[in-house]
């Protein structure tokens, strides 16, 4: 789901009377128009998203503020996603991607990799499809798939699955995961593993997202009497929707029928912190708020780059919407090989600037 503002920023018409399920699949078209107008203005670098828009959509653009918002939101993920592969292990490490929808990122990561990784996408039947169909037609995504040799793909379109020598399509619906539920076929929870959730979790019920969380950490980064091991996540989620600036934009997704069920439990950094501990991700954990990463984060050479591609002359409300989005991030590991922490894929995680305003969770 792309950032969400106050009506009067909505481009296209709203659906009304649509089924609950499509309405939140369709979110996955507002966060693919928003990072094409993000690629357009010149904030991010992409030539595989084109291949996934619908033709008639390459013309509508976002506005500056919703640009800039994409762009710390894709590039904030991609550092913490480059700083888990950055350190080297003996075993090959495995990404997956809950609610993937439309996301090219493996197709961009892969190029810049010495060594191959897993990448797994999971979601809806209708979504996996419909991104198969595109990857097929596409070829600088099977050229990506090849990056190191022979991709081998097989597909079945009827059950919206891919499989590659290093890429993967789920057709999973995530209500149904649960502890105890079986790991899908080729996912290896052996491996030193990372998952990624852009505004997927939300959208189920707190019970269902935190038996997600329980799922994980009893599933992956187990250890053995041979060999440590580790596992982590990254979210990206609304938070604050109590005031002003919140209420409203709950209202302008409850008119298109999209509601936000997490975000009263973990409606805050403090909260997501909480989360983090309390499901298992208790080797180390974090937050910040999307203002706090575009002021704290970027470089000043990016930041002087950024600022000359559109004139962003809405600051007070960038600063609003920016501190109604997050990036949060957790990871355990398990293992004596672990007591030096030179030796977790996630050691840089404990190295980033950590926003100072959070205080204790408030009930």
């Amino acid at each position: 789901m792309s950032m969400t503002v106050p009506t009067r920023f909505l481009i296209g018409p709203v659906p009304t009377g649509a089924d609950k399920d499509r309405v939140v699949q369709q979110t996955d078209n507002d966060a693919l128009l928003a990072r094409w107008s993000a690629i357009n203005s010149g904030y991010l670098e992409d030539t595989f998203t084109e291949q996934l828009m619908d033709p008639l959509l390459k013309k509508e653009r976002r506005y500056p503020l919703i640009n800039r918002g994409t762009y710390v939101r894709t590039s904030t993920i991609d550092r913490l996603v480059a700083d888990f592969l950055s350190k080297p292990t003996k075993s090959m490490k495995q990404i997956i991607s809950l609610g993937a929808g439309s996301d090219t990122r493996f197709f961009r990561f892969i190029p810049g990799q010495s060594r191959p990784f897993l990448y797994h996408e999971l979601d809806f039947p209708v979504v996996t499809t419909r991104k198969i169909k595109s990857i097929q037609q596409g070829q600088d995504f099977i050229l990506g798939m090849s990056c190191f040799g022979e991709p081998n793909i097989k597909v079945d379109l009827e059950a919206g699955s891919l499989q590659s020598q290093y890429y993967y399509i789920h057709p999973i619906d995530l209500r149904t995961v649960k502890p105890g539920s079986p790991i899908p076929e080729h996912i290896d929870p052996t491996l030193p593993t990372l998952f990624i959730s852009e505004c997927c979790l939300i959208y189920l019920s707190p019970n269902e997202a935190d038996d997600i969380f329980r799922w994980i950490v009893q599933s992956f980064g187990q250890a053995s009497e041979t060999k440590s091991n580790s596992v982590g996540i990254i979210l990206y989620e609304p938070i604050k929707g109590g005031d002003g600036f919140g209420l409203t934009m709950i209202e302008n997704l409850a008119v298109r029928g999209i509601v936000l069920k997490t975000l009263h439990k973990y409606s805050s950094l403090e909260r997501q912190i909480a989360r983090m501990q309390a499901l298992g991700f208790t080797s180390g954990n974090g937050a910040c708020d999307i203002n706090y990463i575009h002021n704290k984060w970027i470089e000043a050479r990016e930041m002087e780059r950024i600022d000359k591609l559109e004139l962003l002359d809405e600051r007070e409300e960038w600063t609003m919407l920016a501190q109604h989005y997050c990036v949060a991030w957790g990871w355990v590991e398990r293992g004596q090989q672990f007591e030096d922490t030179d030796h977790t894929p996630f050691r840089k995680w404990s190295e980033l600037l950590q926003q100072e305003d959070i205080g204790p969770v408030q009930d």
